[in-house]
């Protein structure tokens, strides 16, 4: 089933939806490019003020990147206050930000982020990939938050004007990127739990390499945590908050020390797969009636809606060669599954990793392998060079999306666009 081409239309209000469907009017949504819709005020892309930086930064090698280590030359930064809302966006040298030692972000962790990656394709042209998707989630983040929502394509299109202004930083090679940093935190500076009538939006970008130490697409060994909870109902899992980060980093270290690259986070009495440390996960396997199955947990308010989880249940659902499910699902069945040969892989996926085979399983103290590779992890494989030819351009598609598009898109005032596919 090919895709059709795509123009790219985008209204003024941020409101409206970019879909892909079926001819045989089946309702499976193939892919939901949305700008989030904001009854506040925001900040414009039209006014945007640049400070080019005078003294460049020498470039690190492409070939020897540490994910997050490396900053490029410029930020972009768009105060916010209750009394005037939001101020003018502006590009401007990277700098330390300079706030008060009350503001909320340190003592009440007021803070919320998202992770985004640009990528140049071997035509030379700069893509983001499902920009809207991330700012959908960043304002759900943002109003859980109690901080403004503003306008998704306005700030998509500042990121675009920054990730041009830092254009040389993004690396020329199919196994890096530049990652970009939409970061928003509460700055109001006085003491006391009290929604902050003062903020900051703003975004850094650098050049990064594969997440993991072991390359880009070696299978990692999980810790399946039974001592500590990443997220429970009626908290804030659902939500890219920093809050949901920093507890995680002791258990992450003590997985470490444990030989494991990442944490399978399990939940309540039954154990439940829920995440992989930072990544959404999939099983694909032979379910219990003999289906052909990939299976993942719904979002249930503990799982974060990863772009990249959408990304791969969209492809699944518009190939139709398996079942696709969205469940939850114990580690006793999963277990079981394993005993009985019909786990066919298992792998985590996120914007930093994209796909990450799973290799084993330490659990109570037993190492479980798990037969990712030794059965060619085929749907990983699948998944991985699907988003890798879309995300770097080597096919059309539209969630791939060109910054100069972006920067120079002419506006309208359609609420929604529908492109069907052949």
């Amino acid at each position: 089933m090919a895709f059709s081409s795509v123009i790219k239309s985008i209204g003024k209000s941020g409101r409206q939806i970019l879909r892909l469907t079926h001819t045989s009017q089946t309702a499976v949504s193939v892919c939901a490019v949305r700008c989030v819709h904001s009854n506040h005020d925001s900040f414009k892309y039209s006014e945007v003020q640049i400070e080019h930086s005078k003294v460049l930064k020498p470039k690190p090698d492409q070939n020897n990147l540490v994910f997050g280590h490396n900053m490029s030359d410029h930020m972009l930064t768009v105060p916010w206050t209750e009394r005037d809302g939001w101020s003018t966006p502006r590009i401007t040298p990277l700098r330390n930000l300079s706030l008060h030692p009350a503001c909320s972000v340190f003592h009440y962790a007021i803070c919320l982020f998202e992770g985004m990656k640009a990528y140049k394709g071997e035509d030379g042209k700069i893509r983001f990939f499902r920009p809207y998707d991330n700012m959908e989630r960043m304002n759900n983040s943002a109003e859980r938050a109690s901080l403004p929502r503003f306008s998704g394509e306005e700030m998509i299109r500042c990121m675009a004007r920054l990730v041009q202004a830092d254009k040389d930083w993004v690396p020329d090679s199919r196994t890096s990127s530049l990652y970009m940093r939409p970061t928003f935190i509460g700055t109001e500076p006085t003491l006391g739990v009290n929604y902050p009538k003062h903020a900051l939006l703003y975004c850094i970008v650098g050049p990064v390499g594969p997440y993991f130490e072991t390359g880009t697409f070696s299978p990692v060994t999980l810790y399946a945590d039974t001592a500590h909870v990443r997220a429970w109902h009626g908290g804030v899992g659902y939500a890219k908050m920093g809050s949901n980060y920093a507890p995680t980093i002791k258990p992450q270290h003590d997985a470490e020390a444990k030989g494991c690259q990442q944490i399978l986070w399990l939940y309540e009495e039954e154990h439940y797969l829920t995440e992989v440390g930072t990544m959404n996960i999939f099983i694909y396997w032979d379910n219990e009636a003999g289906e052909r199955e990939l299976i993942t947990p719904p979002l249930d308010g503990t799982i974060l809606p990863g772009v990249t989880r959408r990304s791969l249940l969209d492809l699944a659902r518009e190939w139709g060669d398996f079942k696709v499910t969205e469940r939850r699902i114990t580690m006793a069945e999963f277990q079981k599954a394993l005993a009985e040969k019909r786990i066919v892989e298992f792998f985590g996926a996120g914007t930093a990793c994209v796909v990450c085979p799973i290799g084993k399983v330490l659990f109570k103290g037993d190492m479980i392998d798990i037969p990712t590779m030794d059965n060619g992890a085929e749907l990983c494989k699948r998944f991985y060079n699907t988003l890798m030819d879309i995300q770097y351009g080597r096919v059309s598609h539209p969630w791939a999306m060109e910054i100069d598009e972006l920067i120079d898109l002419e506006l309208s005032d359609e609420e929604t666009t529908s492109i069907k596919v052949n």
